[in-house]
């Protein structure tokens, strides 16, 4: 036809334009991504491995930090999961204001929310004399380690589980309802069957979150020491050289459960 000559030259002409960029985009990414892995080889290429062995203090921040945070996730988990259904069930308008104040949690800056809970929680607040009354100190105490990483883990978690929810097909939860199904069963047998995927990428992050968390822990909990702050405290001791094992430990200890609920979650996707 009189027109194919036209259709071809503009395929070619467009073909040429993005032919380049796409090239370049394997490589490009190889060089991103080899850019993002450099810590991790630095680090793997200078540990001296003969030498490589934590003090006691190493483990107790180990065991301080991996106790209070599978304590911390069981409680987000509780708490945040019927949040996050809540939130995504809510009519546009609300949702938007509930949004704002759930990003305001996840936005402040750690250092500042620790000092925001210092004041909130501390000894000389309301919340903090009626703690102590019933033998509960919420500073420099286990139980201030383990609010310090709810409230770095949570706003994490209910986030994703909200978008985890939100995924859920509304039609699937309104044939519940037409069953005579109440709000509950909906919840457990629809909307948290289907959004698991979300909610294990939630999981993950909230771990995270509460493993590594510093800023917070470092103004109401300095003591008991987790692994970031013990961190800290060897390097600020001791130099660079003191933090290899302790580092290693955490690796070995925080990233292989999110890791796998990534993967898991991945590949369910892909499937």
């Amino acid at each position: 036809m009189p027109g194919e000559p036209l259709l071809a030259l503009g395929e070619a002409a467009t073909s040429g334009r993005t032919a380049p960029p796409l090239r370049l985009a394997g490589p490009l990414g190889a060089l991103a991504l080899g850019f993002l892995l450099i810590p991790y080889a630095g680090l793997a290429l200078t540990t001296d491995w003969g030498a490589l062995a934590p003090s006691a203090g190493d483990w107790d921040a180990v065991a301080t930090s991996v106790g209070a945070t599978l304590a911390a996730l069981a409680l987000v988990v509780a708490g945040g999961t019927p949040l996050a259904w809540w939130l995504a069930t809510r009519t546009p308008r609300l949702r938007v204001l509930l949004d704002a104040l759930l990003l305001l949690t996840l936005l402040t800056p750690p250092l500042a929310m620790g000092l925001m809970l210092a004041i909130a929680y501390g000894p000389y607040s309301p919340i903090g004399r009626a703690a102590a009354h019933v033998g509960v100190e919420l500073s420099n105490t286990p139980a201030a380690f383990l609010l310090a990483q709810i409230y770095a883990a949570a706003p994490y978690y209910v986030l994703a589980a909200r978008g985890a929810f939100e995924s859920v097909p509304a039609e699937y939860q309104d044939i519940a309802r037409t069953l005579g199904r109440g709000p509950w069963y909906s919840f457990w047998h629809v909307s948290l069957p289907l959004a698991r995927l979300g909610l294990a990428t939630g999981l993950a992050l909230a771990w995270v979150r509460a493993l590594g968390e510093f800023g917070v822990a470092l103004i109401i909990a300095y003591f008991p020491q987790g692994i970031p702050v013990r961190l800290w405290v060897d390097l600020q001791d001791s130099g660079l050289a003191a933090v290899y094992p302790l580092l290693w430990a955490f690796f070995l200890t925080g990233l292989p459960l999110p890791l796998l609920l990534g993967l898991w979650a991945r590949g369910r996707h892909a499937t």
